[in-house]
């Protein structure tokens, strides 16, 4: 059993990170971020799910940082596009830098509590569009890790290599329940069933033969 920090955004893919290492018997302390995404209501489902499971939870506001980014859709007033992923219009949805900087934050806390890895949910859907969910992105990062600090800490992608569907399924086989957990990138009441994020949802749980517990517009 290790201690491990799990970048906890509320989503999918995150969620079943965070219980993949709790059925590894981690000691696990899940980390939340708000960077401003308008779909910040992901991280209520990410604070429902820790104070369920009674895990120690930190949701940090780094808002600040858009006064350096801009140019994504998920922080500025700019239209979520609608469409895949494998769309080149989804690129306006990268957040620049975004889990560099995530990642560095997740690591400065891994080490003050003396963990042993960050866990978060990079997966193969994300690669088309987000340079840093790639495994080059991912190696490199770890690499630093080992040496950014006196404490070597790992940067833990359990997913890498899966996509959506796959995750999914583990999850599935977990007994989880994704009525917990938020995806669009719309943050209004009801998933809106059009942006990337939803539709790669949707497909990922009609390939499992599954309906999604959302309600969409």
């Amino acid at each position: 059993m290790a201690k491990v920090v799990v970048i906890y955004s509320g989503g999918m893919d995150s969620f079943t990170v965070l219980h993949h290492a709790l059925q590894q018997g981690h000691e696990v302390y899940a980390l939340s971020f708000n960077y401003g995404q308008r779909h910040v209501r992901e991280l209520d489902s990410a604070a429902a799910v820790c104070k369920q499971a009674n895990i120690p939870h930190k949701i940090v506001d780094i808002t600040a940082i858009n006064q350096l980014l801009a140019g994504s859709s998920l922080t500025d007033d700019i239209d979520i596009p609608e469409g895949h992923y494998e769309s080149v219009s989804m690129q306006s949805t990268v957040v620049p830098n975004r889990n560099m900087i995530l990642l560095s934050l997740a690591i400065g806390y891994a080490v003050s509590i003396e963990a042993e890895a960050v866990c978060y949910g990079a997966h193969s859907g994300d690669h088309a569009i987000y340079p840093d969910c790639r495994p080059e992105f991912v190696l490199k990062m770890n690499d630093v890790s080992q040496i950014a600090n006196y404490q070597p800490v790992t940067i833990d992608v359990p997913f890498l290599q899966n996509n959506k569907a796959e995750i999914l399924a583990a999850g599935l086989a977990m007994g989880l329940d994704y009525g917990q957990t938020w995806t669009c990138y719309n943050g209004r009441e009801l998933a809106c069933g059009k942006c990337g994020a939803c539709i790669e949802r949707l497909e990922a749980f009609a390939a499992n033969n599954q309906t999604d517990p959302l309600a969409y517009e």
